[in-house]
């Protein structure tokens, strides 16, 4: 009995931390707006997770101050320009493209771009590489003869003085 009870207990205890807000709002349109400014909005505590997803004080303060400048007659326009003010350009998921977030838009497109280009000259630089072919010229030829004789000379000496030859060893 004492373990269903701490059970039902704990049940009760996680369900208490929701929190669910209820605006009126005078038309559907304001309302569609809202939810379309509360998900662009990032919560400033939270980082990751937008104001209509967070339950920390602040996203609160703005979901409150959203909804009071929506009735208040304000543009969206306005709202967010009045955010980003505040609390800076960070505040929203989509920044607007101007000379502090050039980077940030187009600084992806830039980094493939330089990559092509390196990959570009990597692939020239394969080609022009001349092909090896099967073939030795009399000069290579010459010199690896010169190359074989002494160190066919120099293993038979050493495989000699120890009792074996060359032939031995490849049998084995």
């Amino acid at each position: 009995m004492r373990m269903i009870l701490c059970c039902l207990l704990s049940c009760l205890a996680f369900s208490a931390h929701a929190v669910i807000e209820t605006y009126e709002f005078s038309s559907e349109a304001l309302e569609a707006r809202y939810h379309q400014l509360s998900q662009e909005l990032r919560c400033p505590k939270c980082q990751n997770q937008n104001i209509a997803d967070s339950n920390s004080p602040i996203s609160r303060d703005l979901r409150a101050l959203t909804y009071e400048q929506l009735e208040a007659g304000a543009t969206d326009e306005e709202i967010l320009a009045f955010m980003v003010e505040r609390y800076g350009e960070f505040v929203r998921y989509r920044p607007a493209v101007d000379e502090r977030t050039a980077l940030l838009w187009y600084g992806p497109a830039a980094m493939v771009l330089v990559g092509a280009v390196v990959f570009g000259i990597q692939l020239r630089r394969r080609s022009k590489v001349a092909p090896v072919s099967g073939e030795l010229s009399s000069e290579e030829r010459a010199k690896l003869a010169a190359r074989l004789g002494a160190d066919m000379a120099n293993t038979d000496t050493a495989d000699t003085s120890r009792g074996s030859t060359v032939n031995d060893k490849d049998v084995s």
